[in-house]
């Protein structure tokens, strides 16, 4: 398990902010609202509610830069220095279209203009097919110019027999290519973790001197 130094919610960003120019690398979360995003980023983060979780979906309406282990030379046991972004949860079919717009905008405008952005994972429920909205944002990635890491989230609630079954269901819908990591995730046991952890270590670590 990577362990972590230090996590600082170093830079909230609304929809009329000017986004943050860092100097160390960044990896991104993107998912619907209620796909249990921020289960995962605590559970990255070694922090059992830092990144707030809610019953009500759409809460998250900002990206959220958490700056770990600040200043840390690069060790084996430990997280890299590096950005995790927290992009706003989409899919929220109670918010008002100019609200899901914005945020949208918001999304892509990053993924298109960040400088430090190493890759983007992109959550998905292992128990359906992915919506629309998941297809768009896995296309914005693509488009961006990167490859997307897929994160199958609440594995447990599936029984292990299903789960090849549902990771091709997945990879099929978002016409993902082979080469296409998906990785299933339970918040509840933190299977999947490491798996996770490896991939961002590959997308961060390229930089470390």
């Amino acid at each position: 398990m990577n362990k972590i130094r230090s996590v600082n919610l170093e830079t909230v960003c609304g929809v009329t902010s000017k986004l943050p120019v860092n100097s160390r690398p960044e990896v991104a979360f993107a998912g619907k609202s209620n796909v249990g995003k921020s289960s995962l980023i605590n559970a990255l983060m070694q922090r059992k509610s830092y990144a707030r979780t809610s019953s009500q979906p759409g809460k998250t309406q900002t990206i959220n830069y958490y700056h770990i282990n600040e200043g840390s030379l690069p060790e084996a046991d430990f997280a890299p220095d590096f950005y995790l972004v927290d992009l706003p949860g989409y899919g929220y079919t109670n918010a008002a279209v100019s609200v899901r717009e914005k945020w949208g905008k918001m999304t892509e405008n990053y993924l298109h203009t960040s400088q430090m952005l190493k890759g983007v994972f992109l959550l998905v429920d292992i128990r359906h097919a992915p919506s629309a909205n998941d297809r768009q944002m896995y296309d914005w990635i693509v488009a961006a110019g990167m490859k997307p890491v897929v994160i199958a989230t609440k594995s447990d609630k599936i029984k292990r027999s299903q789960l090849t079954k549902q990771v091709k269901l997945i990879r099929d819908t978002l016409h993902a290519g082979k080469d296409t990591a998906v990785i299933p995730f339970s918040s509840l046991n933190k299977s999947g973790l490491p798996e996770v952890w490896e991939a961002v270590r590959e997308l961060t670590e390229e930089d470390e001197v």
